[in-house]
């Protein structure tokens, strides 16, 4: 079932405190933002992926494009302040598309089984959303004291990809950019519409790279995953 795919890239990785663009760091000798533009590139469903970028980056990442054959992005359109207008610059360039993937750029570790689910139900249902099931303990706080320990078994982290109908997505977009409205995700724009989004259960390689300790799991799981393809795979 064919998608395409929106990275927004425009972010600037304060967390991280690189001094420069996180997605163009290093991981296991190759750049973040190539790690995971490979997994997209090497799916036979992806017919297209858009990445929005600051304009003095683009020649760069044109430049990483061409170093590592990525030969399905479509357009690099100018990224906003917020995630939110970077996803609806891309959109507003993308042609005849049915089922539309919004995704991290700096999730390196999304599986393609879960891709395939989030667009088979994107499909079926409108929207879904890569998530997994909250393991630590909730409390709810207020001005520094617990008022409340909150139930974790309908609580669930929310990751991406984000899948949805692309007229679904694109309409959520515009009435929030008409309305003034800056949501958390995409999946929030859609929700207040009165929309059903549907979740699809990841795992928990899929991190975000946010700050330096995420490089260290990165790499972790790189190596974990290369010691698997030899058959010498150990738990950490």
């Amino acid at each position: 079932m064919d998608y395409e795919v929106v990275l927004p890239a425009a972010g600037s990785g304060k967390r991280m405190g690189a001094g420069k663009n996180k997605l163009f760091l290093s991981l296991a000798n190759k750049p973040i933002l190539i790690h995971t533009l490979e997994i997209f590139q090497k799916d036979r469903n992806c017919t297209g992926i858009y990445l929005a970028v600051k304009p003095e980056e683009r020649d760069y990442i044109q430049h990483l494009l061409n170093d590592y054959k990525i030969t399905k992005v479509k357009g690099l359109p100018n990224g906003g302040k917020e995630r939110q207008h970077s996803v609806h610059s891309c959109l507003k360039v993308m042609n005849d598309v049915e089922i539309v993937l919004v995704h991290d750029a700096a999730r390196p570790f999304i599986s393609q089984q879960v891709i395939d689910r989030l667009v088979e139900t994107a499909y079926e249902k409108g929207a879904a959303i890569a998530g997994v099931r909250a393991k630590d303990t909730m409390k709810k706080v207020q001005d520094g004291i617990i008022v409340e320990t909150v139930d974790r078994e309908n609580l669930w982290s929310i990751q991406t990809p984000q899948a949805f109908r692309y007229e679904l997505l694109r309409h959520a977009e515009d009435v929030a950019e008409k309305e003034g409205f800056l949501g958390t995700d995409e999946a929030m724009l859609v929700e207040r519409l009165g929309y059903e989004i549907h979740i699809v259960e990841s795992n928990y390689e899929n991190i975000k790279m946010t700050t330096k300790e995420d490089l260290l799991f990165g790499e972790a799981i790189l190596k974990n995953r290369q010691m698997q393809k030899e058959g010498t795979s150990q738990i950490f």
